[in-house]
């Protein structure tokens, strides 16, 4: 594939961006500063890598007005070179393209599926019956799309994606190999410790512009739907358990587990490794620091955390034995206030200054 190139002028004028330099200098591709060919343009958006603008061998550099006088080369100043990097990224995206109106003729289609003429079915996809992909949607080799299944415009299924039936998804939605929605919740009754299976006879729903990260796992509900907010981002191995909702334009990294009917606000953060346990709320705008468990609702945004950070494994088992002694400090503690309080006569001024 040939990787397309375009002028630094060209890139100004994309981005909005206040160009210093030489607006013919041609851009193919993006780099980091440590990386970067004299063809290739990188981005400065992290403090801890300025030291690297004095040696980059880059083209030009995206930068923060603040940053400007920090390298001499050419570049293109932005509010948020971060963003900049993101929206240029798909410029020089090498992702194949599968063709519009291409059907494999290993892929199984069932006769009253409606698949648009400008969707494209990889090699051994199957596409059961009722179900519906609307137009520019991409469904890639092996994947498999359940009966009664809705796919709105643009969506791009990665091969090996896994879509049971009854499941909703808008438009734009990208979903990554190995991810499965729509399969059945963890819900059993328990009777004289038997454990029988409760039908799971919701389904799912994912709005717009959501990505699914390769392995995810949500779960049908068990009875309304499992939602998934606008604009939602979810990394890869992630656990959402049946009758969760989350919030528009949430996003949570690798690994997170939610367990069933919990409610998570809007603009959310989750980092990797958090677990939430059931039938709990999470109002918006909160973020959760990595290997948190929470156990409770949270009502005011904001950040939280849990568990101990790293240190020396000396220091930590020290830390560790302490933990272990608090119950009994704590008992001896009240009765040391129960003494005091004993033999300090009611009303007594003493420790009044």
């Amino acid at each position: 594939m040939t990787i397309p190139t375009f002028t630094l002028g060209q890139l100004a004028e994309r981005l909005d961006a206040t160009l210093r330099g030489d607006p013919e200098k041609v851009i193919g591709g993006l780099a980091t500063l440590q990386e970067a060919e004299p063809h290739q343009l990188s981005f400065l958006a992290n403090p801890q890598y300025r030291k690297y603008l004095a040696v980059t061998k880059a083209g030009a550099v995206l930068l923060a007005p603040t940053d400007a006088d920090a390298y001499a080369g050419d570049a293109l100043l932005v509010a948020n070179p971060y963003l900049a990097y993101a929206q240029l990224s798909h410029l020089f995206d090498r992702k194949p393209q599968a063709t519009a109106g291409q059907v494999h003729p290993t892929a199984v289609i069932a006769a009253d599926a409606v698949v648009d003429p400008a969707a494209s079915v990889g090699a051994y996809a199957v596409i059961e019956s009722g179900a519906q992909i609307a137009s520019g949607t991409t469904i890639g080799a092996h994947c498999f799309i359940g009966a009664r299944t809705i796919i709105g415009e643009g969506g791009w299924l990665a091969p090996r994606v896994t879509l049971f039936h009854d499941v909703k998804i808008g438009k734009r939605v990208v979903i990554q190999s190995g991810a499965v929605i729509g399969g059945e919740g963890f819900g059993f009754a328990n009777e004289k410790g038997i454990w029988q299976k409760i039908a799971q006879i919701g389904g799912v729903t994912l709005g717009d512009d959501v990505e699914v990260g390769s392995n995810t796992t949500i779960d049908r509900g068990a009875l309304a739907d499992t939602l998934i907010g606008n604009g939602v981002k979810l990394d890869n191995q992630i656990m959402i358990a049946h009758n969760v909702q989350v919030g528009d334009h949430t996003a949570m990294a690798a690994c997170v587990g939610i367990s069933g009917s919990t409610k998570i606000g809007k603009h959310c953060m989750l980092a990797g490794g958090v677990g939430l346990v059931g039938h709990i709320d999470i109002c918006d705008g909160v973020f959760i620091t990595g290997m948190t468990m929470v156990t409770r609702s949270i009502t005011e945004p904001g950040a939280y955390s849990s568990g101990t950070a790293m240190q020396p494994a000396a220091e930590w088992k020290k830390s560790v034995a302490r933990i272990r002694q608090l119950d009994d400090m704590a008992r001896r503690l009240q009765q040391m206030e129960k003494r005091l309080a004993a033999v300090t006569p009611a009303g007594d001024a003493s420790s009044d200054a």
